[in-house]
């Protein structure tokens, strides 16, 4: 029967905890995927780039609210038992509370090792690989960045400013400035249009002057047509490999490339890996490793609830303690990334906070549980 009941309770508990994070992952998902139309619509992309980057920053979402919606649905889940007299049944077949309490810390530390899979592993190669997207991916739709009396520097080392935009994409009074190593250009046109030849954009100008300024001095000369092509250009969006985005095998070799090494020298062939950017690195380990650590440390918060019974006076008191306590944790798990230094010592004192809370907090709840007389 005991076999039945536990796992009467761990099927409420996944059930409720998946669809509560599913549900508020897509929710979150779909707040950003409109935000990231900026990189379609300003970046000049295409859908399949805005789709696929998109789709790739869903596994950052659902790591980021694990543990939060992990402590939301362990804490109505058993709010809810006690409210329908269902712990009663849990008590009445001889189940201790702290078998219970040890039940559903098992439970935690296998999905503790999950959240680590996630955010070591998951997260950090989807985020490459949403990049890289753009990393590959070329301007398609050009229309789409040129803003009238806004200066555009979508593309690199080029500036393009248009006083007014027709509904057939024709643009009026252009300004455009490109800059290079061996000078700059710079042109006035009355009128603009892009086309494709030989699908190469082509910005098509009429009626201008072009000034060119260099080593060898400033030449101008007016034109009645112009083309400007734009297949060589790069985009300003970010493009470099970030510290989240490294694996964590390489954040690994970058450390001990430092600490471990004879010559205590940044491996050079690891990107961003340099004594400069180690407090980042430091950080990317601890969110990857050691924030997974609270989850079991959550879990067991919520089993304050059972320290008392709904008829007890202060069981309100207890419940809204209970969730402050857990808000709490969630914060300062989060917090203290920003604690993080280039300093070793001090990281492993951070390091070693949910280590100590949890076992601070069991010792509480089994002393309050009285397991010497069950032990009898």
């Amino acid at each position: 029967m005991k076999k039945i009941l536990f796992r009467k309770l761990l099927s409420d508990y996944i059930s409720f905890f998946l669809i509560a994070l599913l549900s508020s992952s897509i929710i979150i998902w779909v707040f950003q995927a409109v935000n990231y139309l900026d990189i379609m619509i300003e970046d000049g992309r295409d859908y399949i780039v805005y789709i696929n980057y998109s789709l790739l920053n869903f596994p950052k979402i659902i790591s980021r609210l694990f543990p939060f919606v992990l402590f939301f649905s362990l804490y109505y889940v058993t709010t809810k038992y006690e409210n329908n007299n269902e712990l009663i049944i849990f008590w009445n077949f001889g189940i201790h509370k702290i078998e219970l309490t040890n039940f559903v810390v098992k439970i935690s530390l296998i999905l503790m090792i999950f959240q680590i899979l996630l955010s070591s592993i998951i997260v950090p190669k989807t985020q490459d690989a949403a990049r890289n997207f753009l990393r590959t991916s070329s301007i398609n739709f050009f229309e789409n960045f040129i803003k009238p009396q806004k200066f555009n520097d979508t593309i690199r080392g080029v500036t393009i400013y248009s006083e007014s935009k027709d509904r057939n994409g024709n643009m009026n009074n252009l300004y455009l400035k490109k800059e290079n190593k061996d000078g700059f250009q710079i042109t006035y046109a009355k009128k603009g249009t892009f086309k494709e030849f030989n699908k190469i954009p082509v910005l098509v100008l009429y009626d201008g002057e072009t000034i060119k300024g260099g080593i060898s001095g400033i030449t101008n000369f007016s034109f009645t047509k112009s083309d400007f092509p734009l297949n060589n250009f790069k985009t300003n969006t970010t493009t470099y490999i970030k510290t989240q985005e490294l694996s964590s095998i390489k954040l690994y070799k970058c450390i001990s490339s430092i600490y471990l090494s004879k010559q205590k020298k940044p491996d050079e062939n690891i990107e961003n890996c340099s004594l400069k950017n180690l407090k980042n690195i430091y950080k990317e380990i601890y969110k990857r490793l050691i924030i997974p650590f609270y989850i079991p440390l959550l879990a067991l918060i919520t089993f304050l609830l059972i320290l008392s019974s709904k008829e007890n006076s202060d069981y309100y008191k207890l419940k809204i303690l209970t969730f402050v306590f857990g808000l709490f944790f969630i914060i300062f798990s989060e917090t203290t990334v920003r604690l993080i230094s280039d300093s070793l010592p001090i990281n492993a004192v951070i390091a070693f906070m949910p280590y100590l809370s949890f076992v601070l907090l069991y010792f509480f709840i089994f002393k309050k549980l009285n397991f010497k007389s069950f032990s009898k």
